[in-house]
């Protein structure tokens, strides 16, 4: 066999780490934890404009965040590009546009087929990438949908659906004062 094909090959052995001496690797196929969840609202939608080193005088970059609130006052941040910011406030401020953008296209298919979006859940936090369901109800079926967390607030708040965040990951992010 080849080396290159030896780089793909399903070895059952165990073969140590080379980055353990950095972080822990985490098992990507994880068993679903029953977790506690608790609601949040949107706190702010924010983008940040700065000036990265080493770029030209006058060249700003811009990154968007939102931050999400529970009712105990513990805040966090989800970071995301500049249109899903945009999709967000869009939504908070109840904009119709003249045709639908991509964010309003799902709400109408959704609607279509006869479902609605009942709630979006962040649910995970792995290596500093948050994780996301939305969750659809269609007649008696409930339906699971995985999402990045940006696309599901986007899409949730067309339905005005509840935002949901694990507790763990509440407690993993907390914004200190």
């Amino acid at each position: 066999m080849s080396d290159f094909h030896n780089l793909f090959e399903d070895d059952d052995s165990e073969k140590p780490n080379p980055f353990s001496e950095w972080y822990e690797v985490e098992p990507e196929n994880r068993q679903k934890q029953s977790i506690e969840l608790k609601q949040v609202a949107i706190a702010n939608v924010v983008e940040e404009i700065y000036y990265p080193a080493g770029h030209a005088q006058g060249r700003a970059e811009s990154s968007m965040w939102v931050l999400l609130r529970d009712a105990r006052g513990r805040e966090f941040k989800i970071v995301m590009l500049q249109e899903l910011g945009r999709a967000i406030l869009s939504a908070i401020r109840g904009e119709v546009p003249d045709r639908p953008f991509t964010h309003d296209l799902m709400r109408n298919v959704i609607e279509k087929l006869g479902a609605a979006v009942e709630r979006v859940v962040i649910d995970d936090l792995w290596q500093d990438t948050f994780y996301a369901k939305l969750h659809l109800r269609a007649g008696e079926s409930n339906i699971e949908i995985d999402a990045r967390p940006s696309d599901a607030i986007a899409v949730g708040l067309r339905f005005k659906a509840p935002i949901y965040v694990a507790e763990t990951i509440l407690e993993a992010t907390q914004i200190e004062e």
